[in-house]
């Protein structure tokens, strides 16, 4: 699956670079969201902004990223989503469960105010 990585200095940027998330690469994204995990890194952000297309095994990985960062007690970002990809997002009510923002910019943004508190 393509995905681009991008470590920064207080998160890591998960780039999904595929138009579809889904089974069959819904667990290289989950894999990699581990390894960066165990890795040390508890603010991750991915960015969905190349997606446009999500089923219920691409939003697990999303999970299992939330899940990963609450238990580091860190943060754990959705951005860039398309239409389609927010709609099953909003239909699974997983919206009140995950902090969601636009762009990245809008995330690190949102990131560096958390870590200043």
């Amino acid at each position: 699956m393509p995905i681009k990585v991008v470590k920064n200095e207080n998160h890591t940027l998960v780039k999904v670079l595929a138009e579809r998330l889904d089974t069959s690469n819904a667990p290289d994204l989950k894999s990699e969201l581990v390894v960066i995990n165990n890795k040390g890194e508890k603010n991750i952000i991915v960015d969905l902004k190349e997606c446009t297309y999500c089923d219920s095994s691409g939003l697990r990985a999303v999970l299992v990223a939330n899940r990963l960062c609450e238990d580091a007690i860190g943060t754990f970002i959705l951005c860039g989503l398309q239409p389609d990809v927010e709609n099953l997002v909003r239909i699974s009510m997983l919206h009140t469960v995950l902090l969601i923002t636009k762009t990245v910019e809008e995330a690190e943004e949102l990131l560096n105010k958390k870590e200043n508190l």
